[in-house]
């Protein structure tokens, strides 16, 4: 079955899958020094890398307000988001209440910009997946041998850093959507040793 991207356009829908489509990606990419990875995919990779993106962003950050419908596939349109560069503005015109909040029936346009960044950094490389050697501060390794009677014993030992890790949120990404929300940092504090 050939994914079928839908684009969030401000209403909730119930059925959206990205903040973009492949030709508002297309258009951004104009603008960008580093495109080529994007330029060279086909339409059906780049759509599916939008979904993909939008997937991500939706689950690694927490973004303020909250979700203007109950049955929304995607945590935008929002409700009381407040948009740090929007003057104050009547809500209404019948109840004046002057607000800055991003209007709940739009994605701001930064949101839709670091699904594309996003979009490009996964066609990159699996953002999702920790490359070998990520996270490995040092390893050691001992080896004792007894030679009257060949007693020998090997042990390993791996050191991790947690200050080692790729973010699967680019930091462009993340740039763009620090103003609407908070990247949710996760994680139990423990890591598995594993010995040879």
């Amino acid at each position: 079955m050939a994914l079928t991207l839908i684009k969030e356009d401000g209403t909730g829908r119930t059925d959206a899958n990205s903040y973009a489509t492949v030709a508002e990606a297309d258009s951004y990419f104009e603008a960008h020094l580093y495109a080529s990875a994007w330029t060279a995919a086909t339409a059906g990779t780049k759509a599916a890398a939008l979904v993909m993106a939008t997937r991500l962003v939706d689950s690694q950050y927490q973004f303020h307000g909250y979700r203007a419908h109950d049955t929304q596939a995607l945590q935008w349109p929002r409700e009381r988001c407040p948009d740090p560069d929007r003057n104050l503005v009547t809500s209404t015109t019948l109840s004046p209440v002057l607000t800055n909040f991003v209007p709940s029936t739009q994605v701001p346009p930064p949101v839709s910009f670091a699904v594309c960044e996003m979009a490009r950094e996964l066609l990159i490389a699996d953002r999702t997946a920790a490359p070998a050697g990520e996270g490995i501060e040092s390893t050691a390794t001992s080896t004792h041998t007894k030679t009257s009677s060949s007693d020998t014993s090997n042990s390993s030992t791996t050191k991790y850093s947690k200050s080692d890790t790729r973010p699967i949120i680019s930091r462009v990404a993340q740039a763009m959507l620090s103003k609407y929300g908070t990247l949710m940092v996760g994680g139990s504090g423990s890591v598995q040793l594993v010995r040879a």
